[in-house]
């Protein structure tokens, strides 16, 4: 079975950290994700909040780096878990439990510009256009038979 979550959205408020009795950190945060589509009643675009939690090193480092508004990117799967809250009710849970968290933005992005850092190489633009010297030369030397190839 695969169980594999790939999330890309924004904090929406800072990450709660937490440590269990044996001293482990485990942060928790809630990330706005958009859907791809705009609601047709009220012409919004619309986002889920998906609450996430992340364990030991990584939930510290989020914790330390990552603010309400924050872009970033998560990865992992998602986890239904019970409890019994004081009322005696029995509770269901269902998060992502992130492998990996990924910092999409600099710090100093983070207040309100939803662009990514700025920094020379990123700001440089893409090109399709084929530069003269640009002869892919470099493929010249390979060759291969119909039997080569797998299809």
């Amino acid at each position: 079975m695969i169980n594999k979550v790939i999330l890309v959205g924004r904090l929406t408020k800072d990450p709660e950290i937490r440590y269990t009795a044996q001293n482990v950190p485990v942060v928790s945060f809630t990330i706005a994700v958009s859907r791809p589509f705009v609601n047709q009643t009220s012409g919004e675009r619309e986002a889920d909040f998906i609450p996430v939690v992340l364990w030991r090193k990584q939930a510290e480092n989020v914790k330390r780096f990552l603010t309400k508004g924050a872009l970033a990117g998560v990865e992992g799967r998602i986890q239904t878990r019970t409890y019994e809250g004081v009322d005696g009710q029995k509770r269901y849970v269902t998060e992502v439990l992130a492998d990996n968290v990924y910092f999409l933005e600099s710090k100093g992005n983070q207040e309100g510009d939803s662009s990514f850092p700025k920094t020379p190489e990123m700001n440089q633009q893409v090109s399709n256009k084929k530069n003269d010297d640009d002869d892919y030369s470099y493929n010249n030397n390979v060759s291969f038979t119909d039997d080569d190839v797998p299809f």
